[in-house]
């Protein structure tokens, strides 16, 4: 046997210690882990909890597990808040801007991806600048126009408000995964025949399924949750989102705790369901716009 084989023999050896030697860093790091899980699991936990106790298991001990548990205040939130209406007005809302934002981003980010110069970089910077910019900065003539027009208490005028506050993140967003994006695909379109809209829509937009995704999720996240546009724009009309009519519900039902969590349980489910179909695009869509 050489004596290279001698002189390996103790390094594996130290090798085989350290590799059985207890990492504590490593277990101080899934302590922590597990701490943080237990941190922002407890307001979910606190939610479901109240939800499903009567008003007396609230009132003897408001966060131990409910015994037994009582689905009728969901029915109850259902019917005497509208939360029904509440949930259509929302989803309209909701799904016609995500509709124009998908259309108008991806179609405006994709010049602006392919111009790099001129008046293409010329817009993403300002696109850039709206995203800086807070929208409460024009809160009172952004109001007075859409009174003036009279879209006030209206469907078209929440969709188009917010179709225009997200649409620079929107951009935002496809630009960067779009220049990730080799050009060759819409060029080999274009010498096969295709027009640029017919290059974009059959060869393009299909490979942005990732980043569509994670529009899906932020946008949707932004406008159904939003509370301070529906009650200024909407208070009123018979027209508020699910933010409004949960906070009127607070307000009227404050001494039932269990309706009101129920409340907001309902309001919740449909976004978080929205969530889950579509968690698994976000990082990806985050990813290739990093890589652009």
């Amino acid at each position: 046997m050489s004596a290279t084989t001698f002189a390996e023999k103790p390094e594996r050896r130290a090798e085989e210690k350290r590799k059985r030697r207890p990492r504590y860093g490593s277990y101080a790091l899934e302590l922590g882990m597990a701490a943080a899980a237990v941190v922002f699991l407890f307001p979910v936990y606190a939610l479901l909890t109240l939800a499903l106790k009567d008003p007396r298991q609230i009132a003897d001990s408001p966060l131990s597990l409910p015994a037994p548990p009582t689905l009728g205040n969901f029915g109850d939130a259902w019917t005497s808040a509208s939360l029904a209406s509440a949930l259509v007005n929302s989803a309209i809302i909701t799904g016609f801007s995500l509709l124009l934002l998908i259309v108008l981003g991806s179609t405006g980010a994709y010049y602006l991806a392919r111009t790099a110069k001129g008046l293409g970089y010329g817009l993403y910077v300002l696109f850039l600048l709206g995203i800086v910019l807070p929208f409460q900065l024009g809160m009172i003539p952004l109001y007075k126009l859409v009174d003036n027009l009279g879209w006030l208490g209206t469907y078209h005028g929440m969709v188009l408000f917010y179709t225009g506050i997200q649409l620079p993140f929107t951009i935002f967003l496809y630009t960067g995964f779009i220049r990730a994006l080799p050009a060759d695909y819409a060029q080999a379109a274009l010498i096969d025949g295709c027009d640029h809209r017919q290059a974009f829509t059959r060869i393009v937009f299909p490979l942005l399924r990732p980043i569509t995704g994670t529009v899906i999720i932020l946008n949707a996240v932004f406008v159904w949750n939003d509370f301070f546009t529906p009650l200024l724009y909407l208070g009123g009309s018979g027209k508020e989102t699910v933010p409004v009519g949960v906070f009127s519900f607070v307000g009227q039902y404050v001494s039932d705790y269990g309706l009101v969590f129920a409340g907001l349980v309902l309001a919740a489910l449909p976004i978080l369901l929205v969530f889950l179909v579509l968690q698994r695009f976000v990082i990806k869509g985050f990813a290739g716009g990093l890589k652009g």
